[in-house]
């Protein structure tokens, strides 16, 4: 199983493996695939609460979905997302909030979508023994504020910017960074400049890792972005399969006889 400390040291050695997941059936498959790090992230707003960003999200449906990621979870390192509002507002309840996600739910570290305002608070969770990724580029709890999802660092001042705001993380003590839709240049200057790990999403090839939304990896999503790439095509099989089963009962196909059992001795009762 790896540790924080095990990620934390992996920066220039073997590429590291991170997927999403939001439910225990995922979780089981993905660790059983290898994956070095299971992200419950606030994308389950999307992908599975049925919202159109991750802005609704609340603690208790993360703490929620991370309890079922984290108890079937044997090997990789499960890794909370906090929600919109959930740090920054407050010290205290940012410090419950991202606390409970270990306490409670069994995770072993939280990310958080970071900016100035959360360079102080990395550095008091980890003194408090919370183990922080920290996310930078493309924040999608900024959707309002971005009006969008637009690639991120693409002009120098907000480049050197993020540069600035990696370092002072890594210095507050961030395990990890994931970079986010920002130019590959960008990214791999990043990473030569940190001394500790970039998981890139819609990054580059530059990253010390990679992250992708298991829907999207696994082809699951209607739609996915243009820096994913579908591994598998799970939604045409499940259609397939559902479909089957729809003509099958239709049809009175199903259930056939080896799906029932009928007790001998028991009597008409009309």
């Amino acid at each position: 199983m790896p540790t924080v400390r095990d990620i934390r040291a992996n920066a220039g050695e073997e590429p590291i493996t991170m997927l999403t997941a939001y439910d225990a059936p995922t979780a089981s498959i993905v660790d059983e695939a290898g994956v070095d790090i299971i992200l419950v992230g606030d994308s389950l707003g999307n992908t599975s609460l049925g919202h159109e960003n991750t802005l609704p999200v609340t603690v208790d449906d993360m703490a929620r979905h991370t309890g079922a990621v984290a108890r079937a979870t044997d090997d990789a390192l499960v890794v909370a997302d906090m929600p919109f509002l959930s740090i920054g507002v407050d010290e205290a309840a940012s410090l419950e909030n991202a606390g409970r996600m270990l306490k409670e739910e069994d995770a072993h570290a939280v990310k958080l979508e970071c900016g100035p305002h959360t360079v102080d608070l990395t550095e008091k969770l980890v003194e408090l023994g919370i183990p922080v990724m920290a996310h930078l580029g493309l924040t999608p709890q900024h959707v309002n504020q971005y009006g969008g999802y637009p690639r991120q660092g693409t002009e120098q001042a907000a480049a050197e910017r993020i540069l600035e705001l990696a370092r002072a993380h890594a210095d507050a003590g961030a395990f990890s960074l994931v970079l986010e839709h920002v130019p590959s240049n960008l990214a791999a200057d990043v990473t030569a400049a940190l001394d500790i790990p970039t998981i890139g999403i819609g990054a580059g090839p530059d990253c010390d890792g990679q992250v992708l939304v298991v829907d999207d990896a696994v082809g699951l999503s209607e739609w996915s972005p243009s820096f994913s790439k579908q591994f598998g095509n799970v939604r045409r099989e499940m259609e397939s399969a559902i479909g089957e089963y729809v003509s099958a009962v239709e049809s009175g196909e199903f259930p056939a006889e080896e799906h029932s059992h009928e007790e001998g001795e028991l009597e008409d009762i009309y």
